[in-house]
């Protein structure tokens, strides 16, 4: 799709684009309602372009029973609210009046909890006399949308409008009948999902969706008789030595935010001010505040003092603290050069006042050793040709304990004065404070009440979750006989780096070998170092080469004692076994493209010498990038074509219009060439993609694997049986998670589901804390590293608060519909790959999905420990000692 003249940027490229086309219609009385959350930043540039007021347009869908992805139809709210219902689906599904109702109640209260957290109590528009504009990011079967439309025509409106920036053809052609027009950009043939067609299309929180429906009221793109008052601002004296500043105040307030300025400058900075005037529009109170007296500042030294300085910030925190107008917003501190050092040396004198804080070029080493004492969210804002400053933010970004993050504007200096980059800071502040500067418009709810909706969800969990003995106790792997008749049992982990995840997934896989006739392991690991581990384990003949397996960066990832437990048990199983019985053990992943171009030619070498001159020829293409191979991907962006794409592919025909030949003299050494050939040939393309955007790159990479998992079964015969370990990520079904909805992202686990149906079990896994192997960067070394305790909005916490230590939750029983309602809501979810970045947690490893649909069963381990890694040098007598060479 790169290059496709309908890729939006991002949803304001695509709302400025819906714009020009309904800015030359003739509109009466137009009115924009955004679906939120994704609608509403499209609607803000269309309101913008038309000078129409902005609402929201609130409405739940109903789903179908046991089929969460088929709309029965939705509720939009009003007074009273409205269902409207597809009765088509009604009738196919045999839904009943009593289902209906129950879900229209479970809506109802869903609608009044968002309009309460996005609009609080702002006013509303009557769509009557009005034409009314439905605005999305995008539509695929439009369900919501179609009851929008429906309900804002019963109520009033003089003309209907559907505006989207893409949507399949198919469903704009249903939706003609509800619409009185349709404006949309792309109406898209061949449709893969909203997030195809943006290069951002990340999920909306909805702390940046009250942040622009605020941005669209300061414009006075709101009501025309709304109840609001004009921002408010006045110039204020703080005690006790009467320092001035300048107060802004926006019409319900959901934060403020006091500025540190820097030496050299005062409240008049121009580039606080800009920084303040986003905040103001994303709804934050903001005070600027010169921090020494006209007499102070005559003296330089002063500029320099950051315990005088951060004592003046505590001094109009507590002047802010008497005004009863601000008293109780959450409070965050923006610091610019010293005053960042001044700002954080304040934060941890007043710990919990302080909810967030954001350095712009900053010196927060100046706070000195009280900055282990900050407790509040950093965020570390330097230019990247600021490198005296970047290099002190570095250190300092080591020495914070609290939640962090450091963010470089390329190629900005000091001031950041270059074009655009003061644009880059203020968004990234923005985007901090929206984040961290909580509770949110509306009632603050008491801790009971924010703990009450989720009770009865974890009562139903509990009830429902059957617990699991000790790991060691045979009974444990029993529990899963139930997934004995599926073809395909894939495994996850929430972490590359525990224990018990490999611990559990080798309990079940070998109860699944000894009991129900699996043959075949499959893991997220490169088919040569697997293969590897396959000839140890399947008894053949060790065949050096030239690199020992699993020494790459995670090595921990598959060379930890666990593995090796494992591998010991398939290698004791296979040995009484006739060898076309024995279990394999094969490779998914295809980072190892000059491992993999090495086992093609000496195979070639043993069976066709002039086939392996002639291959030798081809790949030497590669030879330039075999240390570095994402490198390659460079290369070929700069050139402007895939330079080596028509060589490798050509060894892998050749090898497949020989099979017939080659495979007579060894079909399993066949086999592993055959595989090895499409690893470089699918590697070649996966870092050319890698340059054009991480939905190109992992969906590539996804389908490979499960295309290789095919391979394996379509060899082994429709009765063969495989294990799949893989990540999370990999095997929950992408369409019920942020990475599908939100990024156009596949898995294996969506692949498998769409492929093999029932015949594939997709099973989670969890925990809650302990300790973690992981980096903290990609080729650094391996950490082990304390795994946070799990937020307390997270599907984890639910997980931790049923009190078992460990259980299996089976999703797909048929008596446990109210608990899959429950869990088909989006709810956070945590992923630690072979990086952890615990200061980051939040914006690093939590991720939306909905777990009732991700998975068909999900295990729970309340506390994991770190896998212990074998050591990396193989020692001599490796041809004994093979695999791990210990």
């Amino acid at each position: 799709m790169a290059g496709s003249p309908f890729r939006f940027m991002d949803r304001a490229d695509a709302g400025r684009q819906l714009a020009t086309r309904l800015a030359a219609m003739s509109l009466q009385n137009p009115v924009v309602y955004a679906l939120p959350r994704g609608g509403v930043p499209v609607a803000l540039e269309i309101a913008r372009a038309l000078r129409a007021p902005l609402d929201l347009i609130l409405a739940k869908k109903i789903s179908a029973p046991m089929a969460p992805e088929l709309a029965l139809g939705a509720v939009v709210e009003g007074e009273p609210p409205q269902i409207v219902i597809n009765e088509s689906v009604k009738r196919a599904s045999n839904v009943d009046d009593a289902y209906i109702s129950q879900a229209r109640e479970r809506a109802i209260l869903e609608l009044v909890r968002r309009r309460a957290r996005y609009l609080g109590d702002h006013s509303r528009i009557d769509p009557e006399g009005h034409t009314a504009i439905v605005v999305d990011d995008g539509i695929a079967t439009g369900a919501t949308a179609r009851a929008a439309l429906i309900a804002l025509k019963n109520r009033g409106a003089i003309q209907s409008i559907l505006a989207v920036p893409v949507a399949p053809r198919e469903t704009l052609a249903e939706m003609a009948e509800d619409a009185d027009t349709i404006v949309c950009l792309h109406p898209a043939s061949h449709f893969q999902g909203v997030g195809f067609f943006y290069d951002d299309f990340h999920q909306l929180s909805d702390e940046e969706t009250i942040g622009l429906l605020r941005q669209a009221w300061s414009e006075g793109l709101e009501a025309p008789l709304g109840q609001g008052v004009p921002t408010e601002r006045r110039e204020v004296v703080i005690p006790p030595v009467h320092l001035t500043g300048d107060l802004c105040v926006p019409v319900n307030p959901r934060g403020i935010v006091l500025f540190a300025h820097g030496s050299g400058s005062s409240r008049m900075s121009p580039r606080n001010r800009a920084v303040a005037e986003t905040l103001n529009g994303a709804g934050f109170a903001t005070l600027l505040l010169d921090l020494l007296t006209s007499a102070e500042a005559q003296d330089r030294r002063n500029v320099f003092n950051i315990p005088l300085l951060a004592e003046r910030l505590i001094e109009a925190t507590l002047w802010i603290g008497s005004e009863p107008d601000i008293a109780d917003l959450p409070l965050g501190l923006f610091g610019a050069s010293t005053g960042a050092g001044a700002a954080l040396l304040a934060a941890a004198e007043l710990g919990d006042r302080i909810s967030a804080i954001v350095s712009r070029g900053g010196r927060p080493d100046l706070a000195g050793p009280r900055m282990s004492e900050v407790t509040a969210p950093t965020l570390l804002v330097v230019g990247g040709a600021d490198q005296q400053v970047l290099d002190l933010n570095r250190q300092a970004l080591a020495r914070l304990t609290c939640e962090k993050l450091l963010r470089i504007v390329p190629n900005a200096t000091h001031l950041f004065e270059e074009p655009g980059a003061l644009e880059a800071v203020t968004g990234m502040a923005s985007a901090w404070f929206q984040h961290y500067l909580l509770p949110l418009p509306g009632p603050r709810p008491s801790p009971d009440l924010e703990q009450a909706p989720r009770r009865p969800l974890v009562e139903l969990l509990r009830a429902a979750a059957e617990p699991l003995p000790p790991l060691d106790d045979p009974l444990f792997a029993a529990a899963f006989d139930r997934f004995g008749r599926a073809r395909i049992v894939l495994l996850g982990e929430s972490s590359h780096g525990t224990s018990e995840f490999y611990r559990v997934r080798a309990a079940i896989t070998r109860r699944l070998i000894e009991r129900h006739n699996f043959k075949f392991v499959a893991v997220e690991a490169d088919w040569p170092d697997a293969a590897a581990i396959d000839r140890y384990v399947r008894h053949y003949s060790h065949r050096p080469t030239g690199a020992s397996p699993f020494t790459r960066f995670p090595s921990w990832m598959w060379r930890n004692r666990d593995v090796d437990d494992f591998v010991g048990f398939l290698r004791q199983h296979n040995r009484a076994l006739p060898a076309e019985d024995r279990v394999a053990f094969y490779g998914l992943d295809l980072y190892s493209m000059t491992a993999s171009i090495a086992s093609v030619l000496a195979y070639l070498d043993r069976v066709d010498p002039e086939a392996a001159k002639i291959a030798r020829a081809r790949y030497s293409c590669l030879s330039p990038w075999s240390r570095e191979p994402s490198a390659y991907g460079r290369a070929s962006l700069s050139e402007g074509y895939a330079l080596c794409e028509a060589p490798v592919t050509r060894i892998l025909i050749d090898l497949l219009q020989k099979e017939l030949r080659y495979s007579q003299q060894d079909g399993q050494s066949f086999f592993d060439a055959m595989q090895n050939a499409r690893l470089v040939a699918n590697a070649e393309r996966y870092y050319r993609a890698m340059y054009y955007g991480a939905r190109e790159s992992w969906n590539l990479r996804d389908r490979y694997m499960f295309e290789t998992l095919q391979s394996i079964l379509t060899r082994a015969g429709p009765h063969s049986r495989v294990v799949v370990w893989a990540h999370n990520s990999h095997i929950g079904d992408a369409r019920y998670t942020d990475m599908g909805t939100e990024r156009g992202e596949v898995n294996i686990g969506q692949l498998c589901r769409e492929q093999y149906g029932k015949d594939a079990a997709l099973i989670g896994f969890g925990t809650h804390s302990g300790t973690v192997s992981a980096a903290s960067e990609w080729d650094a070394p391996m950490e082990v590293k304390r795994v946070l305790p799990s937020r307390p909005d997270s599907f984890e916490a639910i997980c931790h608060e049923t009190g078992y230590e460990r259980f299996l939750i089976d999703l797909q029983q048929g008596d446990q519909a109210a608990l899959r309602e429950g869990l088909s809501q989006p709810v956070l979810e945590r992923y630690i790959g072979v990086i952890y970045r615990p200061d980051t947690e939040r914006w690093s490893h939590y991720s939306y999905a909905r777990p009732a649909d991700q998975y068909d069963a999900f295990v729970w381990l309340d506390e994991t420990h770190a896998v212990t890694p074998l050591p990396g040098q193989v020692t001599s007598g490796e041809g004994e000692t093979y695999p791990f060479g210990l």
